[in-house]
């Protein structure tokens, strides 16, 4: 990432390494301007520099094992303004640099704490992941077909949105509340907590009765209108046609018109009948013969773009949505800015003992350092 690029500039960062959703937090902070330093461990490979998760950022591995270490991460975080610390409860306490050791060198830090199940409370100490998260959450419960199981999603929804995103908003509001306090705080991002979050609206629903089991409701593939079908070609034709206007688009562009009764759009009963006309009309073409009849026609109708497709979809090509990189794509910054853009582009990775003379090491501190195996 430039130096000086996107809202967060100099705004600075120390994030200790981790999996998913702390790289994935970092990420989003480099990618609105914050000069981000990963701590690694000694010997260990750097996400630095090897895809999207470690783009922008600077790494240095440090033996946190050590006082030495931990005399390192300290000093660091002298000059920082945010911490990501993705361990479990207790583990950065024990090794000497948890909340109040910290804040007594900074009392500005904003501490982030990344974990599944919190800081406290009977899981606290549990280890999971993704899936499990959404479990205990209640968040998974509702995800799948009727009948059948509850369907794993890929890890986007407790790590990524419920975790890595959830942080990044925790700090941001943290960061704007310090410049009236003039003090950082302590945040307790939960990957139970986020998962919860995206479901909002649905655990009232479900227990007033508004919202039915899984496969059963509007929004989950009951309706017909609200659903995903197979093409000629074996690919996909996303429905989203919840709306009598986008319906009746929907019906005209299956030449349905005159079979279907637009006003038993919402007529349960119909559903399954209505579901299994379409799905047979729609296997009559390819996903790219659909998606040319409903090309320019608000229907909410969208062919089911392949994550391998999406870099070279006209749309993104012209809002210009991924850069390349090594060969490879990735999603750019998001969201836009028109005063201080994000920078599109990153330069290369600083990795190693390098990294620390920008946050304020001699020469020969780094040189005594590495040669006692403590930093590399």
């Amino acid at each position: 990432m430039t130096a000086g690029t996107g809202p967060l500039a100099g705004v600075r960062v120390v994030e200790l390494a981790g999996l998913g959703p702390g790289p994935f937090a970092g990420m989003l902070l480099g990618d609105l301007g914050a000069d981000v330093l990963v701590v690694d461990r000694v010997g260990a490979e750097s996400i630095v520099g090897l895809g999207a998760l470690g783009r922008g950022k600077r790494s240095v591995g440090v033996d946190l094992r050590s006082p030495e270490g931990v005399e390192v991460l300290l000093r660091l975080v002298e000059g920082a303004d945010v911490l990501v610390d993705v361990y479990r409860p207790g583990v950065a306490e024990r090794l000497g640099f948890g909340p109040d050791v910290c804040h007594a060198r900074n009392e500005r830090l904003v501490y982030g704490r990344l974990t599944g199940f919190g800081q406290d409370g009977p899981l606290a100490s549990r280890a999971g992941h993704d899936l499990g998260y959404l479990a205990s959450s209640g968040a998974l419960d509702p995800l799948g077909r009727a009948g059948g199981p509850p369907s794993a999603p890929i890890n986007v929804l407790a790590d990524f949105a419920g975790g890595g995103e959830l942080l990044v908003v925790g700090v941001l509001a943290a960061l704007v509340e310090r410049a009236t306090s003039g003090k950082g705080q302590v945040i307790d991002a939960a990957m139970v907590d986020g998962s919860a979050l995206l479901l909002a609206p649905f655990y009232a629903g479900r227990h007033g009765g508004g919202w039915g089991p899984r496969g059963t409701n509007l929004l989950d593939g009951a309706a017909p209108f609200y659903d995903v079908y197979e093409c000629a070609d074996g690919r996909w034709l996303a429905v989203g046609a919840i709306e009598p206007q986008f319906y009746a688009a929907l019906v005209a562009g299956l030449g349905l018109a005159d079979e279907l009764d637009l006003a038993a759009q919402y007529d349960e009963a119909t559903w399954p009948a209505t579901k299994a006309r379409i799905a047979e009309v729609v296997r009559t073409r390819t996903r790219d013969e659909w998606a040319e009849v409903y090309a320019g026609v608000d229907a909410c109708v969208e062919a089911v773009v392949e994550t391998a497709e999406a870099p070279t979809h006209p749309h993104h090509v012209a809002r210009d949505t991924f850069v390349w990189r090594d060969g490879n794509p990735e999603p750019g910054p998001a969201p836009r800015f028109d005063r201080t853009p994000a920078a599109r582009e990153s330069t290369a990775p600083e990795t190693g003992v390098a990294a620390l003379a920008s946050w304020g090491f001699t020469d020969a501190e780094v040189a005594a350092l590495s040669e006692a195996g403590t930093v590399a």
